[in-house]
């Protein structure tokens, strides 16, 4: 037995409420069960409860035994002075406030159907990749619908809060939070995190200020990368080397950035010397980037404001001092959907956060314009039988996958509540 079985016990009044009375014989009649908020201190809060003649207005606590009271230490803590009734699953001491008056104890497995009880010891008993693979398929698909919404829009939250962080500490430079963004994406798992110190390493005020020559950008941003920090044969690259060395003493930039760049198990076309050059070419091309993603429309809007390519030595180079085959390393579709995903999308969702502006609709729109992302968990959803097609319903399955079955948070989804109350 596991205390999150029985919140949702109490919460959705899954017992037998007719005939309640409390350990010492005193009946007990519900009026409100109390705010479920899983907040530091009682379980839920507010409830309005007859107990005997009395009518109380207090909190309400859940154990698993009622010895659990003071193996959590509620009696020396002042928050549990409100509990109007303590519930638990089995009663085996009782439990005493500061006055020495015994709290009232509801023993709720003399009430709770052993149906709703099985069903739940299945549910969370099977050994399987997730609890409820089985059942998938079968969830009404109202439920399952809303339930993917709630979920889009938790990954997105919690996608928002690096953005919201960068906006305290940039004043709000929109433009300035972008271009971390899309560095760190760039970057992909491998060089995400370097790239995002790079960024951050370069005031946004430079990056407008050089904008007008890719040479400059590129320099910028291999350099603080440590990407020129060697003797090389190409003209180019000692041009670079130059260009990245003025830079540095012009605006007296943090040259010391901790981290090597990953080239390992990389296909060329995702070399961090490319992914950095296409992100120069992008801020030499786009002014008022932010503006563009803001603004676009239509998802091919957006498609048309990431299609750059590289500067012409990169359209024979995948490195410095090795000549390649001639061609252009446009950002593949594939990518800028990658860049869509996970920078623009959150990143519009903040900032109509921050304005007060309810953008929710526009987001999953756009986000069902966009092909589902092919990975290990989405093909094992598919495998139950679920269809995704757009990357809001991958979105939202590896949100469900993450946070709540790899947490076996079943009593907070909505696909458990529903298989349980079948």
């Amino acid at each position: 037995m596991k205390e999150d079985f029985l919140h949702h016990v109490w919460q959705f009044k899954k017992f037998d409420i007719a005939k309640l009375k409390t350990t010492n014989g005193e009946s007990i009649q519900i009026l409100n069960s109390g705010q479920y908020l899983q907040l530091a201190g009682p379980d839920f809060f507010n409830a309005q409860l007859i107990i005997g003649n009395q009518k109380w207005a207090g909190n309400v606590e859940i154990h698993v035994k009622s010895s659990d009271w003071y193996i959590h230490n509620h009696e020396k803590d002042s928050n549990y002075d409100s509990v109007i009734l303590h519930v638990v699953w089995e009663h085996d001491i009782p439990i005493f406030r500061k006055d020495n008056s015994e709290f009232p104890t509801l023993e709720l497995k003399e009430y709770v159907a052993l149906s709703d009880l099985h069903k739940y010891q299945s549910l969370v008993s099977q050994k399987s990749w997730i609890y409820c693979q089985n059942e998938l398929r079968n969830v009404d698909k109202f439920i399952f619908k809303n339930w993917q919404e709630r979920l889009f829009f938790e990954r997105l939250e919690r996608k928002s809060q690096l953005i919201l962080e960068l906006a305290e500490t940039s004043n709000h430079d929109w433009e300035a939070i972008l271009f971390c963004l899309l560095a760190k994406n760039f970057g992909l798992n491998t060089n995400g995190e370097l790239f995002y110190k790079v960024a951050r390493s370069i005031p946004f005020s430079v990056v407008r200020k050089e904008s007008f020559s890719t040479q400059s950008l590129e320099a910028l941003l291999l350099g603080q990368a440590n990407l020129l920090s060697y003797n090389f044969q190409d003209n180019y690259a000692r041009g670079l080397q130059n260009s990245y060395d003025h830079l540095v003493q012009k605006y007296q930039l943090n040259s010391k950035i901790v981290g090597t760049a990953e080239f390992f198990k990389h296909r060329p076309d995702n070399f961090p010397t490319i992914r950095l050059v296409q992100l120069a070419n992008l801020y030499f091309h786009r002014k008022n980037l932010f503006s563009l993603v803001i603004n676009a429309i239509t998802i091919t809007e957006l498609y048309e404001v990431f299609t750059i390519g590289v500067s012409e030595y990169w359209e024979t180079h995948y490195n410095f001092d090795k000549e390649s085959v001639k061609k252009m390393k446009r950002l593949s579709k594939s990518f800028i959907n990658l860049v869509i995903i996970n920078a623009i999308i959150p990143l519009r969702f903040a900032y109509a956060w921050s304005h007060k502006k309810d953008i929710s609709q526009e987001l999953i729109d756009l986000a069902t314009l966009i092909s589902a992302e092919q990975n290990a968990v989405v093909d094992k959803f598919q495998s139950f039988g679920l269809e995704v097609k757009t990357v809001f319903e991958s979105q939202t399955l590896l949100e469900l996958k993450k946070n709540y079955c790899d947490n076996k948070k079943c009593l907070d989804c909505a696909i458990g509540h529903f298989i349980l109350k079948k």
